[in-house]
Parts: C-alpha cells; structure tokens; sequence
C-alpha cells in the first residue's frame, strides 16, 4: 500500500543547505561518463582505423572503471570526499588529455592507445555513489533520501542522453578529440566546484577519527545485506544492454533507418525518467526489500511482451512502459544498500550497486551478441527479460536485513550504523 504525500517535495529536497550548487557540480562532473564512450570509441576508430580496436580499448576501459570502482570508493570512504576524489579526478581528466593526444593524429600505435585507456578507467572517480553519500548527510528522514535518490536518478539518465548528443554536435565541425577533452574538462572543473561545496566537506573519512585506528583500513565486501540490490542490479544491467542491442537488430531486419534505434531508446529513457519521479514522490509502506524483486519482475516481464511487437510504435510502447520500472529499481537497489551499509562504509556500498549495473550491462552485450545471430529475435527479448525476472527471484531466497557486509579477512569487525536508519523502506 502507498499514499502520496505533498511533502517533501522534489523543491524541498533541492532547499536542503547547499544541496543546489552541490548537486549542479557533481551533475556537471557526472556529465563527462555521458561523453567519454562515444568520443573515445570514435577517437580510436579514426587514429587506428579499426573497429576491432576500438572495442578492445573500450573494453580496457570499461574493464578497469567498472572493477576498480569499490576501491575508489573505499579511498573515498576512508580519506573523505575532498582528499580523495580531487587528486583522482585530475589524474583522469590528465590521462584523458594524453588520450585525446594520442589519437590526435591516423597511425596511433594501439598497444600506447589501450594502455592510457586502461589506466584512466581505473583513475575514474565515483562521483555518483559519492554524491549519494552526500545526499544521505544533507536529507532528514527517510521519504527525503527517497526523493534526492530518485531526482538524482532521473537527472543521471538525462546526462547519458545529454552526453551522446553534444559528441554528435562536436563531431559535425570539429574532430571527436574534442569531445574526450571536453570530458576531461567537465569532470576536472565539476570535481573542483564539487568538493568544494560546504555540504562535501561535511562528509568525513573514517581516518578523520583518530580515536579508531582499527577500521582505518578495512574495506566493505558484499554480504548478506548487499547481496539482494546487487543480484537486482546486475540483472537490470544485463538486461538493458541487452536490449539496446535487440532494437538495433530489430531495425536491421525491418531495413529501418538508425533515428528508429534512437526513438526506441529514447523511449525508454524516457520511462525511465518518469518512472523515477513517480517512485520519489511516493511515501511507500511496503519495504524497499519487497518492492525491489516485484519491480525487476515487472522489467522483465515488460521486456519479454515486447517479442510480440510487430512495429516501430510497439516497440517503442513497449520501451517506455519497460524504463517506468528502470529508474525505480535502481533507486530502490541504492537505498537498500545505503541502508545496509555500516558507518563509514556508505560510499563503498553504492559503489559496489553500481559495479554490478555495469559489470551486467557488459556481460549483457556480450551475451546478447552471440545469442542474436543463433535464436529469433522474439526469443531473446524472453532471454533478455527473464534475466531480471530471475534475478529479481534469487533475491527473495538469499535476501537478509542484517549486515551489508564484512572486512576483509582479517580485519576487525565493522561497527554497526546509526540506529536511526531503518533497514527496510
């Protein structure tokens, strides 16, 4: 059961102190992962003139900030935002620039090209768990942490719209090396004004605590509590990019044009996007650890009726009705994680969601590639939407509220949260 409730609004939550300019920053830093794969991928394909390259150093870069990314946060749950994210963010916006001259010019050696690539992946900072760690001190309740999850979502999404776009503007004047140093520029002056904000340097690391010297080094591993947003997470991932490329196959086998591929997934955005604020403008009585498997239920069986679209208009249909359940899961999946989270873990714990949203969206098109040229199209919609049905079922049997995680082996024990903040929605 739900009611909606006129307060805290979506305004109320960018009243918060310092919450506008705070957030404005860390979206205009978040803007450059919107930029950065269409430019590098077009980069590489012009200075080496192969595709089979360019896909071997996305994949270098992908690989390295997609796995890496829970021990930047843990840097970041240790040393605090403001030590940690700065020196991190101008390494990558440096290594970006030395990226972009490394295929200024056709005849790149490729072996340099996919070592700057690797090694700037794995310098890419976690500005979007960090800015929920952010968002978790600023809000006063639980509805209001709902709320700043979901507009956050809902504004993340915009910016992988946003980002392929202005690749598109440069790359009709101007070579697509501009769009890698406009990447390097957004998240190097964005990470600046962001850390910057009095609301991120509110947010201590745990080294910050001298009286504690026995949980200065010990790093969040997933259990049982992590483990449920996770599973979900992976499998919304590995669904979506599934499904990106099922709508290019889709529009091949129809001889479609390639703005058919864009309406579709804009569609999808879309939903996405209203789904988002629809779930952050209401107060839910049922738990977030019920309503996450129900939710990637519902992806996944949107993503399975879209077999049967026989059009562009139904698919499309199909697309927009899908993202309404995107958005929500994924914020669902974050605060469940939150939640979990021991104190001082926080960051780590949302980095961790995110590796897995990649990390399936990575093995998802991988996947779905092989399975494509082997099984009817209609068939793999079923493939792609029942990995988040399942996913969403796996959840249920492991699901438990007590403990997001544990040290290393080795470690001493992690001290449990804040009793204020509830383990379920």
């Amino acid at each position: 059961m739900s009611a909606v409730s006129p307060r805290p609004s979506y305004a109320a939550v960018l009243r918060l102190p310092h919450a506008r300019r705070t957030f404005a920053a860390a979206l205009a830093a978040r803007l450059s992962y919107g930029v950065i794969p269409i430019a590098v991928m077009l980069c590489v394909t012009r200075a080496t003139g192969s595709y089979a390259v360019a896909g071997v150093v996305m994949a270098a870069f992908g690989a390295t900030g997609v796995f890496l990314s829970p021990y930047r946060a843990a840097l970041v749950d240790r040393h605090g935002p403001r030590r940690a994210l700065l020196p991190m963010a101008l390494l990558y916006a440096g290594l970006l620039c030395a990226l972009a001259a490394a295929t200024w010019r056709p005849g790149a050696p490729a072996t340099l090209i996919g070592l700057v690539a690797a090694v700037a992946g794995a310098c890419a900072p976690p500005l979007g768990p960090t800015m929920r760690t952010v968002w978790g001190e600023l809000t006063e309740n639980r509805p209001m942490l709902q709320r700043a999850y979901s507009l956050d979502g809902v504004a993340e999404e915009l910016l992988y719209v946003t980002g392929p776009l202005l690749v598109g503007v440069l790359v009709g004047f101007a070579s697509p090396v501009l769009g890698v140093l406009l990447s390097a520029l957004l998240v190097g002056a964005g990470t600046v004004v962001f850390v910057m904000s009095p609301a991120v340097g509110a947010v201590r690391g745990s080294r910050a605590d001298r009286r504690d010297r026995r949980d200065r080094r010990a790093t969040l591993r997933p259990g049982p509590g992590l483990l449920q947003p996770i599973l979900v997470a992976g499998g919304v991932g590995l669904s979506l990019s599934a499904v990106d490329l099922l709508v290019v196959a889709f529009a091949g086998q129809r001889q479609l044009g390639d703005d058919t591929v864009a309406w579709v997934l804009a569609a999808l955005s879309a939903g996405s996007a209203v789904g988002g604020l629809l779930n952050g403008a209401v107060d839910w009585r049922t738990p977030a650890r019920v309503r996450l498997p129900l939710l990637a239920t519902g992806l996944g069986a949107t993503l399975a009726v879209a077999a049967l679209a026989d059009g562009v208009l139904a698919l499309a249909g199909a697309a927009a009705v899908a993202g309404l359940f995107v958005a929500p899961a994924l914020t669902t999946a974050y605060l469940i994680a939150d939640d979990a989270a021991p104190a001082g873990f926080r960051t780590q714990a949302g980095a961790w969601v995110n590796t897995a949203v990649n990390a399936g969206s990575s093995a998802g098109a991988a996947t779905m590639g092989v399975l494509v040229e082997r099984l009817p199209l209609g068939v793999c919609f079923v493939v792609s939407g029942g990995v988040s049905v399942i996913a969403g079922g796996v959840s249920v049997v492991g699901r438990s509220p007590e403990k997001a995680g544990a040290p290393l082996p080795g470690r001493p024990p992690v001290p449990a949260d804040h009793p204020s903040r509830s383990a379920a929605g």
